[in-house]
């Protein structure tokens, strides 16, 4: 869906609430909810993807109409992460992509949807540290991206391909109208979820926003639309944790790094990225770990930005968690 990508805005988002979600007696409410957009702004030049965004998607965006009448198979795929450069290393961890494969009867085409980062997803997790820029720039869009074709061996070989329902053309449609307003409105990516701990009764300080969100998203709006959605087999997903106690906000670029008063701040936010930047030689990604682990471990310190603000979260153990856990179909 590539014309979102570059579309520009006059008004850059909107405010639903105030900017940070109380309840009625002024008590913060978790989790944080996803800041929506009222179009997608264009991508910052400096973000440059080293494989290119949805490459055999259509240029305008569009996905095909469908007769209403038709019969649309839904599929349910997965697929080890980066599988194309470390082939099925990435699924033996659990650390795997989603999408969602739609087949017509009427036509006998394949399509794929999915949602993913548009320039890679390290850029999304960590920003850039640029001399010309106080503060840390980052380069964290997401978007949908819909073409024609299912790679059946990538998807199946080391992952899933699974039928998970029928709807009709009608249906479909609907749908290809909600994602493209979806696809304009939520626009950055989020890699991590944060929590207060690993039990099922723990406090969800603030949510992803990732490909297997948006699969869910997805789901849950066909189910509106009283489509049936089953498998035979455990629907699990890739989740990134970090655990903290209750994160304290900080600001926003403006209040933070063009304010004498928060210089301190400003300087222990750029210190807390630099080991993550990109493009380190060998040796300096072995000391930026030791630095990282020195943070996060013992200091037990992270700077979370979300919603184009800052957050510091008091990090507890276990710290960082990758798990693959079983999301039932709507």
């Amino acid at each position: 869906m590539r014309p979102t990508v570059v579309l520009t805005c006059s008004v850059l988002f909107y405010y639903l609430e105030i900017v940070h979600s109380r309840g009625v007696h002024g008590k913060q409410e978790w989790p944080i909810p996803y800041r929506r957009f009222d179009c997608r702004p264009a991508a910052d030049s400096y973000c440059e993807a080293m494989f290119p965004f949805c490459p055999t998607g259509d240029r305008d965006g569009r996905i095909p109409y469908m007769n209403n009448w038709d019969v649309i198979s839904v599929f349910r795929m997965q697929a080890p992460v980066w599988e194309f450069k470390y082939g099925s290393l990435l699924g033996k961890m659990h650390i795997m992509h989603d999408a969602i494969g739609f087949s017509s009867a009427e036509t006998g085409r394949n399509y794929t949807m999915e949602w993913y980062e548009l320039f890679q997803l390290g850029n999304c997790t960590f920003p850039h540290l640029r001399r010309e820029t106080n503060n840390p720039f980052w380069c964290n869009q997401g978007a949908a991206c819909f073409f024609e074709g299912i790679d059946d061996i990538h998807w199946s070989e080391n992952g899933t391909l699974e039928k998970v329902g029928e709807i009709s053309g009608g249906q479909f449609n609907e749908m290809a109208l909600w994602v493209q307003d979806d696809n304009q409105t939520g626009i950055y990516y989020e890699t991590w979820t944060v929590r207060s701990d690993p039990g099922p009764n723990a406090t969800v300080w603030f949510d992803s926003y990732d490909c297997s969100q948006f699969v869910h998203r997805t789901y849950r709006y066909l189910a509106q639309q009283r489509a049936k959605l089953s498998s035979r087999f455990q629907t699990n997903y890739t989740k990134i944790y970090l655990y903290s106690g209750e994160p304290t906000y900080l600001g926003d670029d403006d209040s933070i790094f063009r304010e004498p008063s928060a210089k301190t701040l400003a300087e222990d936010i750029r210190k807390f990225y630099h080991p993550f930047r990109p493009h380190q030689s060998y040796m300096d990604f072995v000391l930026s770990l030791a630095e990282a682990y020195q943070k996060v471990v013992e200091e037990k310190s992270f700077y979370l930005y979300y919603n184009f603000e800052y957050w510091h979260l008091p990090m507890k153990s276990p710290y960082v968690q990758i798990t693959y856990e079983e999301v039932p179909l709507p």
